[in-house]
């Protein structure tokens, strides 16, 4: 994770520089200079509606992965291992996976309101097949040969799953999680757009229609920041699970 580093701040400081450089080209007022959206963050950070936003965004986030997250690992686990149980799920996600989901907005709210309920059902439900299918596919691609291995061993059902078959499956599933998590980032913001008076989404599109152009880059910048952060974690949790990798 460290010689990450090195290259996310780089890229950090040639998109500041880009971002500079064309905004003293274009010479329009909605499109301030980094500056200026630094320190119209570190004013709404400052006046405590940044810290309302963000923590509304993020707890819609997380309580989607956490409810999401298990069930469809579970299933993706169980379509890879075995063929019966594939050709019964398989056909299901293939008919969902792509459909425009984030278009079914306006039904899910229909039947779950326009509270928190609809905004974290979105999100899971747009993530809920990622994972699956990339945790199914890690499990596919366990090989035969080390399966036997292990069998002849004397290990059972259980040692194989706990011993072999989840470990080999762990770095398709964090693979499947950090696709999810820009989906879900990206999906946020959407449903954030549509009736909410909190999240970062909501702060964006409030900040545009004040013609707030600094506060809207401003809160462009705090949903980027979240989605790095969250990425960051989740490889970090990968590194303290899967030691393994390292190597």
């Amino acid at each position: 994770m460290k010689k990450k580093y090195p290259g996310i701040i780089l890229a950090l400081l040639l998109f500041t520089l880009f971002w500079q450089i064309v905004s003293l080209l274009v010479t329009r007022p909605f499109l301030p200079g980094p500056v200026k959206a630094w320190e119209a963050l570190l004013r709404l950070a400052a006046a405590g509606k940044l810290g309302v936003h963000l923590g509304a965004s993020l707890s819609r986030i997380f309580w989607a992965f956490l409810i999401t997250t298990v069930p469809a690992a579970a299933l993706g686990l169980a379509a890879g291992r075995s063929g019966r149980f594939d050709r019964i799920i398989s056909p299901i996600i293939y008919i969902l996976h792509p459909m425009p989901k984030a278009a079914f907005l306006p039904v899910i709210m229909l039947f779950l309101g326009l509270g928190e309920a609809s905004k974290i059902f979105l999100v899971g439900f747009i993530i809920f097949s990622q994972i699956l299918m990339s945790t199914r596919d890690a499990a596919r691609g366990v090989p035969a040969e080390l399966l036997d291995s292990v069998r002849s061993l004397g290990a059972g059902k259980a040692g194989l799953l706990c011993h072999v078959i989840i470990p080999s499956v762990l770095p398709g599933f964090f693979t499947g999680l950090r696709i999810s998590l820009g989906t879900a980032v990206a999906v946020l913001f959407i449903a954030e757009t549509f009736a909410s008076n909190s999240g970062l989404g909501f702060l964006i599109m409030d900040a545009w229609t004040r013609v707030a152009y600094a506060e809207m880059y401003a809160a462009i910048l705090a949903l980027s920041l979240l989605g790095l952060v969250l990425y960051a974690l989740l490889d970090l949790a990968e590194i303290l699970i899967c030691p393994w990798k390292l190597n």
